[in-house]
């Protein structure tokens, strides 16, 4: 059987010293599937693990990328595919840890035989949804295709309802009917998936501590340094959290006061996308968290599940 088990969840949440802790116990490695820590040159500010955390556990796909390449979904499927088969051919149970729910679902259940995306009618659908709201699209989609409208958990959730639309658009075919082929054809692993449970207020404290340590450990210095080596407008592309701000605050458009606060919203914003994302996900275990929990109690509790669900590697 290939199984695995993830380790997902939003920024901030804890997942890196949960994934370090599991992974250590069960004798393994880390996959990572954060789309951000692939780019080298970026460690602080997209919080990669530190040189510490990866002489414990090795990890995989961290800091492998220049910031002017590409990682698309599919081409990570085929890598963190491939690494997960070798670990189990170790005895290894493979330990993936990220929040980027795109390429967790691209290694759990394979990218479906849709269209390639088209960015023009994504770019009309977008704006379309800025001047009308988000509303109108899923109106029209539950028009077009009112099964998987139904499926949403949100009438907002603007990523899948744009995509449902593209490909209705592009093929004439309803989303649905796509994600219903994919299922029976789909290579498929069995994947864990476990993430950590804050309150909202806790889980923002949390964001905001760790911005500030990311500026405390040479975040301004490190952005410094990618638009020294000509990699500003990557940084852009990337949409990566804070470096925009922090490349404000260094061209004199901000205060660093500022550029921090800034960071420290968009940081929250992305978390709050990410639940809604993951909430939709209800084959997820959330693991209750308050500000006593400890990494070894949470820990414990993966381990409990591991051992119900792959006894293998429980034991």
């Amino acid at each position: 059987m290939k199984c695995a088990v993830a380790v997902v969840g939003p920024t901030g949440s804890g997942k890196t010293a949960l994934a370090l802790e599991v992974a250590e116990r069960l004798r393994t490695e880390i996959i990572s599937a954060d789309s951000m820590q692939f780019y080298r040159g970026m460690e602080i500010g997209c919080a990669a693990p530190s040189a510490a955390e990866q002489q414990r556990v090795h990890h995989h796909f961290v800091s492998f990328l220049n910031p002017d390449e590409d990682m698309a979904a599919g081409k990570y499927e085929g890598l963190a595919r491939r690494r997960a088969e070798k670990l189990l051919q170790c005895n290894a149970l493979p330990v993936l840890c990220g929040g980027s729910g795109l390429y967790i679902n691209a290694f759990k259940d394979g990218l479906f035989p849709g269209p390639a995306r088209d960015q023009s009618i994504r770019d009309r659908l977008r704006a379309r949804a800025r001047e009308e709201g988000t509303e109108a699209l899923y109106a029209q989609l539950q028009e077009v295709d009112p099964d998987y409208a139904a499926q949403l958990t949100s009438a907002n959730d603007l990523v899948r309802i744009v995509r449902a639309l593209e490909v209705h658009e592009l093929t004439g075919r309803p989303f649905s009917l796509w994600h219903q082929a994919h299922q029976h054809q789909a290579d498929k692993w069995e994947v864990l998936q476990v993430a950590p449970d804050w309150d909202r207020e806790v889980l923002y404290a949390r964001i905001n501590h760790r911005v500030q340590e990311m500026i405390d450990a040479g975040w301004v210095d490190e952005t410094q340094r990618l638009i020294a080596s000509g990699y500003e407008k990557d940084i852009h592309r990337l949409k990566a959290l804070g470096y925009r701000e922090i490349a404000a605050y260094l061209r004199g458009e901000s205060s660093l006061e500022e550029a921090v606060e800034a960071a420290r919203m968009h940081h929250r914003r992305y978390a709050k996308k990410q639940l809604t994302w993951f909430r939709a996900d209800k084959g997820i275990h959330w693991l209750p968290c308050c500000p006593a929990s400890g990494i070894a109690a949470m820990a414990d509790q993966v381990m409990d599940l591991i051992s119900r669900r792959f006894p293998h590697y429980g034991t």
